[in-house]
């Protein structure tokens, strides 16, 4: 059943002829899309639950509040870490002029209610001017998204890319910038200099929402946040929380309980 909903969407997402296309679907926790593409870009928003999307260049986390950005052609998976409603605007390129790159971005309750309404005006077009009022107000608002720090974009560099696939597969957040520069085999100066340069984050900036990534399916399920916090190698639940807080806006334990 789930498998026919994403392939009759793909199909309404090609056939759509206005400048906005909305689509909405509730998925359990579990699914997976497989790797796919868009002709339009695509504002992918969950009103509950939280998913991540993998590309070649990295992965995002969407948690409720927030919207992914993924522009025309990027080719894309996405995992439903819980229970999704997922709302979707797909925007025809020659409409927006916004950004070339995926991005996570922070939702305003506008263009939250903009993104819904135009979902359900899908299924109940009116003849008078408010479903292109509604088209056009998104347009106007969906550049002015705040981006957020939810992003894991991976570096080109293959030397660089091993270890944050390593790192990715086990997160420790005591790992040190010099055991990364020996096994990478450059010096500091040179390791720090590439990974900005590939990824627009510093190593540390990389490395804590690498932990947010792996954190937040646990939270998800329950799991204490002393044992999280411990497994990824923090000295304590409260710097575990810090950083937490500093990324995410709140607390593992108000996150988990949202």
């Amino acid at each position: 059943m789930v498998q026919t909903t994403i392939s009759d969407n793909m199909r309404a997402i090609a056939a759509a002829q206005g400048p906005v296309f909305a689509a909405g679907t509730d998925y359990p926790a579990g699914v997976a899309i497989p790797a796919h593409r868009h002709d339009r870009h695509q504002l992918l928003h969950a009103l509950s639950g939280v998913l991540t999307v993998a590309t070649e260049a990295g992965r995002w986390i969407v948690p409720p509040e927030h919207a992914l950005w993924l522009p025309a052609g990027c080719v894309h998976s996405v995992d439903m870490l819980s229970a999704v409603r997922m709302r979707s605007v797909y925007v025809r390129p020659d409409e927006a002029a916004t950004w070339d790159t995926p991005r996570v971005l922070g939702m305003t309750p506008l263009v939250r209610a903009l993104v819904v309404e135009a979902v359900a005006m899908m299924g109940h077009p009116s003849e008078g001017p408010r479903d292109h009022l509604i088209a056009e107000l998104l347009l106007a608002e969906i550049p002015r998204l705040p981006e957020q720090p939810l992003a894991l974009p991976l570096p080109a560099d293959p030397r660089l890319l091993r270890l944050c696939r390593a790192f990715i597969a086990a997160p420790d957040a005591r790992a040190n910038l010099d055991d990364w520069a020996d096994r990478a085999g450059m010096s500091r100066r040179s390791l720090t200099r590439h990974f900005r340069q590939d990824t627009g984050l510093t190593l540390e900036q990389w490395r804590q929402q690498a932990c947010v990534f792996a954190a937040l399916p646990r939270l998800i399920d329950g799991d204490r946040v002393t044992s999280v916090a411990l497994d990824l190698g923090y000295d304590s639940p409260a710097a575990f929380t810090t950083m937490f807080r500093r990324m995410l806006g709140q607390t593992p334990r108000a996150y988990a309980r949202r």
